[in-house]
């Protein structure tokens, strides 16, 4: 990521910043898998991020302010959360799963969580997006007793690596 973008476009700062494959699919694993640590993150990448990029992804996605890195104590692990910013990013990945759906083909276990949200459109987003900012920003949830989105999506898991 440079520190300053090409143009001022607003299509150019948000593809500065989630154009990069791997900054994406590293948002969709702390979104839709749960993962907030490191070893989290690498060992259940489908796709097999390597530790360097990994590595580099974070720091960038820290630095661009979708997400924050807690402060660990010697030998322990630092989690990350998303920021607002980085919860407001779900409906451009919720985009281009439906994308995904129409126009490309995939294996059908890893194309339920895209087709749930597309099916339950903007309701189902909004009712993900308030769960991660009670999950990862300690906001509490409008409606606590109702189903939560975060629950139908990790029972549509894939097996993980």
């Amino acid at each position: 990521m440079r520190d300053t973008p090409r143009s001022e476009c607003p299509i150019n700062a948000a593809v500065e910043v989630l154009g990069d494959p791997w900054a994406m699919l590293v948002l969709r694993d702390m979104v839709f898998g749960h993962r907030r640590y490191f070893r989290e993150l690498q060992g259940g990448s489908l796709e097999g991020i390597a530790s360097n990029i990994l590595s580099d992804r974070l720091k960038r996605l820290v630095a661009a302010g979708l997400l924050t890195q807690e402060a660990a104590a010697r030998g322990r692990r630092a989690a990350y959360s998303l920021t607002e910013a980085g919860i407001d990013a779900v409906p451009v990945m919720v985009a281009l799963g439906t994308w995904g759906l129409s126009h490309r083909s995939g294996d059908p276990t890893l194309r339920v969580r895209a087709e749930l949200l597309r099916d339950g459109g903007p309701d189902a987003v909004a009712k993900l997006m308030e769960e991660l900012r009670e999950e990862h920003l300690g906001i509490p949830l409008a409606d606590p007793t109702r189903p939560r989105m975060s629950d139908r999506l990790a029972a549509l898991r894939p097996h993980e690596r």
